[in-house]
């Protein structure tokens, strides 16, 4: 059955899933038409963009519907996303909206992917508002190239009252070219615009972050005179929240609510989270699955390495805690997901190898590929495609077996090592105080995904275990 899935083209696939589609608007009365929509897309930053959404409408005292990569809200009611999917069936959809209506909830913020998109799985859900973070290399597997990327996700800004895009993304003009009532961008006080276009710089409103500083355990900005404060850290979470002030502003919220409203936030679960520990260590879980989050994550805490001064009173971040003279380390636990773009493995495995010492290269979801395969993979940019060929492919077979699988690499403090709770032992065995050790790929994920199978996993939980054991 699955084989015959796999040669049935996705036009004809995306057929079927309008017809559900159209069946579950009408199954449930198309309950959209009685709740204001926000659709949150993008790369990167969907999530965190999407619970900061939450937050500033709750602030104003509107009840607020959720649905995220993460999490589900319906009011007060909270429970954990386990599906793996960023935004679920159209049967699901649309039952979660007239849960939010039968709940009297104002407002539903929904995080909605280029998948749920191009498969017409939003079909009949009337955004007002469509929001944009940026489009970086993902899902080439499914979309094949930029351009069917961009467009997928293009078709949430087509018929939505209100358009929200980072202008500092490649080519955001192609955003604004609908007929939406309202359009705002929003751009960083350092970054330099790519909209093009004279007839949508006179026609959007810009929103802008000014006197930015970056410290270690927060970030502080300023919009149009208001201060604020965030317990989120990086340039790129500045970037999340002006995305949601944006959605504020659209919905005629003050600047002073939402100042309160982001303050509140302390963390993003699997979004830069920071494990606290009596070992005095840098423990960061982050999903980071593209190369573009790789980059900038990497970036940050190069610069936190750099830079290890903690903000006074923190208990978080603290690389000088019982340093002496010795330097923090970087120490990486990373993977690939299976069945999904092949060609970003060596990308990510290249950018990581830029900045960390210590690279610890695991399973992450397989589903049906050999999880080996995918490690080598990944290996392979860490050590670079010309040297992996000559000393590690042999006969373009994959150049390591189950039993080899834990050795460390000679000549490179690198190790492959399958079992993903292993390598974050590993990783934590070989981490000092002030060391930061850093596991990307599942975030707050609740499960793996190894063959037709969902074994129960969550990072923080592993780390946790494993810290106890030391």
């Amino acid at each position: 059955m699955d084989a015959f899935k796999k040669i049935i083209p996705q036009s004809i696939k995306n057929i079927y899933h309008l017809a559900q589609a159209v069946l579950a608007n009408f199954m449930y009365g198309a309950p959209s038409l009685n709740i204001k929509v926000i659709g949150v897309t993008g790369t990167n930053g969907k999530t965190t963009v999407t619970q900061m959404i939450g937050k500033i409408l709750e602030e104003a005292g509107f009840k607020v519907a959720l649905a995220s990569t993460i999490n589900f809200k319906i009011g007060e009611k909270e429970w954990i996303n386990k599906t793996k999917f960023t935004t679920l069936s159209s049967f699901q959809v649309q039952k979660f909206i007239l849960d939010a209506v039968k709940a009297k909830c104002e407002y539903l913020v929904l995080e909605t992917s280029s998948h749920a998109l191009d498969q017409n799985r939003v079909w009949g859900v009337k955004y007002q508002t469509a929001v944009i973070t940026n489009v970086t290399r993902e899902h080439f597997d499914y979309h094949k190239n930029f351009e069917n990327y961009r467009a997928a996700k293009m078709k949430l800004f087509r018929k939505a009252k209100t358009a929200i895009v980072n202008l500092g993304m490649e080519n955001p003009d192609e955003f604004f070219g609908f007929d939406n009532q309202k359009q705002y961008g929003y751009i960083l006080e350092n970054q330099t615009s790519n909209l093009k276009s004279q007839k949508y710089i006179s026609k959007i409103k810009i929103i802008k972050a000014e006197n930015i500083k970056l410290g270690v355990n927060s970030s502080q900005f300023t919009v149009n005179g208001s201060q604020f404060s965030i317990n989120l850290i990086g340039q790129f979470n500045i970037e999340n929240a002006l995305a949601a002030i944006c959605v504020g502003i659209s919905e005629n919220i003050s600047l002073e609510t939402m100042v309160k409203a982001l303050e509140k936030i302390k963390v993003i679960p699997g979004r830069l989270e920071y494990v606290e520990n009596n070992k005095n260590l840098n423990i960061i879980i982050d999903y980071a699955v593209t190369p573009d989050s790789l980059e900038k994550l990497y970036f940050l805490i190069s610069k936190l390495k750099s830079h290890p001064e903690p903000a006074e009173g923190s208990t978080r971040l603290d690389s000088s805690t019982s340093l002496g003279t010795t330097k923090p380390k970087i120490i990486s636990v990373l993977g690939a997901c299976g069945e999904r773009d092949r060609g970003k493995r060596p990308m990510m495995g290249e950018i990581v190898s830029r900045a960390a010492d210590y690279i610890i290269i695991t399973n992450e979801d397989p589903y049906n590929e050999d999880p080996i395969q995918i490690i080598n993979e990944v290996f392979e940019g860490v050590i670079g495609e010309k040297i992996y060929n000559s000393q590690f492919l042999i006969s373009n077979k994959i150049p390591i077996s189950n039993d080899q699988i834990n050795k460390k690499i000679e000549g490179y403090n690198c190790w492959r090592i399958l079992d993903r709770r292993e390598a974050i032992k590993k990783a934590l065995q070989l981490a000092e105080a002030g060391d930061f050790v850093v596991v990307t790929g599942k975030g707050a994920e609740e499960t793996m995904a190894v063959g037709k199978e969902r074994i129960d996993w969550n990072d923080k939980r592993v780390i946790l275990e494993e810290l106890a054991k030391l």
